[in-house]
């Protein structure tokens, strides 16, 4: 339902959550459209950033009560 002064719509009437759920797809397209506009299409893998860090696949997996 949208709320009109002098025949102009100024205010969209709508349940919490649609209005949340658009909230969330804003901020969804604001990340897509910051990583189009940054991507350098450069990738790093997994196990050099884990170097990065002092970690390794195996020495994450030996972590206790983690998945």
């Amino acid at each position: 339902m949208a709320v009109s002064r002098r025949r102009q719509p100024v205010v969209a009437v709508m349940s919490i959550r649609r209005f949340q759920g658009s909230e969330e797809a804003a901020a969804d397209l604001a990340l897509v459209l910051a990583r189009l506009a940054t991507d350098t299409g450069e990738r790093i893998p997994l196990d050099d950033v884990l170097a990065a860090f002092g970690h390794t696949r195996e020495s994450l997996a030996a972590v206790p009560g983690e998945a």
